[in-house]
């Protein structure tokens, strides 16, 4: 480890001149052609340290890119993640990469492109320090996580379903810490429907559709609490002009969960909801959208394995847990050992201070490369 640990030092100016470029590449998720271009990119860096690199094609979204790594049939690792960002495009002038002491600004650095540059710094090293990998590894990173993984679930869940374990490199956890367990994520909207009636003469004709959303919110806020859920009211929509009885009237809902059966429950009951106003009616849509990654035994023995390496470079590792969604939900819910958080160390993850500790990026790369070679 004190070998492959020197060479990632010595590479990290090189390694920082990387993540520049793909910080000032900008990818906003829904911004196709920007996607692509960096896709591109990142595709031929994989390339020149020996990756067969594959782009699959998607309409609404950029291209996914996937990158085979060949070694022994050991039980091939998938190392996860995403090229989109939550930044919208022009924001890199706004705010352009930055090196301030200890650490490296700009939008997208800690979520999650120094992740990325995470995977090319262990496979890069392991490639000229070894003979060869000690197991076949594959890179997937996928352009639409941070809009829900639509295009890319079936791709996602077709890699894991071939792999022995998945290395998640989304943020760490403050001070580093590893994730062996994320809340399960659910999008419902629910809508109330009245009768309109003029306000001043008839107003007991209507039937106040803004009422009884009113009241379900109250209703919905009040499932919070068991098991760790919670229930959010995000968007409030209804009526038209202050002079009319609203007709209608609409939430957006968030949900959180700690388990499956947590998010059963829940379920349940959001899509049991009643009207509370005579004449009223309720139209309800949505579900858990992105299953609870739990923490089980093979996660457990995932963590202990990377405590251990880290132990070898002086880093005493931590699990925790977090209310964020990622796809390593979905490739736990599968049943295929999975540990998350694996990125950089650093803070401000969708927040203009957002930024990575540029001393984390060798020990970060050099837990990971430990990891492909022992698993």
């Amino acid at each position: 480890m004190n070998e492959l640990l020197s060479h990632l030092e010595r590479k990290l100016p090189e390694s920082l001149r990387l993540l520049e470029q793909m910080v000032t590449m900008e990818s906003p998720s829904f911004e196709k052609r920007m996607v692509d271009e960096f896709v591109s990119f990142l595709g031929e860096r994989f390339h020149e340290i020996g990756g067969q690199v594959d782009f699959i094609n998607a309409e609404r979204f950029g291209n996914h890119l996937r990158v085979r790594f060949a070694g022994p049939d050991k039980g091939r690792i998938l190392l996860l993640g995403h090229t989109d960002t939550v930044w919208p495009a022009g924001e890199i002038q706004k705010r352009p990469f930055r090196i301030d002491g200890n650490r490296a600004y700009g939008p997208g650095v800690f979520d999650m492109k120094a992740g990325i540059v995470l995977m090319w710094m262990a496979l890069s090293a392991l490639q000229e320090l070894r003979p060869g990998l000690a197991r076949s590894v594959t890179v997937l990173l996928t352009s639409d996580e941070e809009v829900g993984s639509n295009s890319s679930r079936g791709l996602i869940e077709s890699e894991a379903g071939q792999s022995s374990a998945v290395l998640v490199l989304e943020p760490s956890l403050p001070g580093g810490v590893l994730k062996t367990a994320r809340k399960g994520v659910g999008r419902f909207t629910l809508k109330a429907i009245g009768r309109a009636a003029h306000a001043g003469i008839d107003p007991s004709k209507g039937i106040n559709a803004i009422e009884e959303i009113s009241r379900q919110i109250i209703r919905l806020q009040g499932m919070s609490g068991p098991g760790g859920t919670t229930v959010t009211v995000g968007v409030v929509q209804g009526g038209t002009r202050s002079n009319v009885v609203p007709a209608e009237a609409g939430i957006e809902v968030d949900v959180r969960v700690e388990s499956m059966e947590e998010a059963d429950r829940i379920t349940k009951a959001i899509r049991s909801l009643t009207p509370e106003l005579a004449g009223a009616r309720l139209e309800v849509r949505g579900s858990i959208s992105r299953p609870p990654m739990e923490r089980t035994a093979e996660t457990a023995r995932l963590f202990k394995a990377a405590q251990d390496i880290a132990a070898e470079i002086g880093i005493d590792l931590k699990e925790g847990s977090t209310g964020g969604a990622s796809d390593g939900n979905l490739t736990a819910a599968l049943g295929i050992p999975t540990l998350d958080g694996l990125g950089p160390i650093g803070d401000g993850a969708h927040a203009v201070d957002e930024h990575v500790e540029i001393d984390s990026l060798p020990l970060r790369a050099g837990l990971l490369a430990g990891m492909i070679e022992r698993l």
